[in-house]
């Protein structure tokens, strides 16, 4: 088998986004617009890791 480098920034965005959404449920009844921020917080976290997986290639 060939040794193949998977491109893992797909991954690294997916698992911030579901960081933020389980982070957001602990603020879901509170306030809805932390819900939101977190989610957001967790891609913008996932996109900085994708850029920095991207830069070791």
């Amino acid at each position: 088998m060939e040794n193949e480098h998977y491109d893992k920034s797909s991954w690294a965005v997916g698992g911030g986004t579901m960081l933020g959404l389980g982070i957001g449920f602990f603020f879901l009844q509170t306030n809805i617009m932390a819900f939101v921020g977190c989610i957001l917080g967790g891609i913008g976290l996932g996109l900085i890791m994708a850029a920095v997986l991207s830069k070791w290639k």
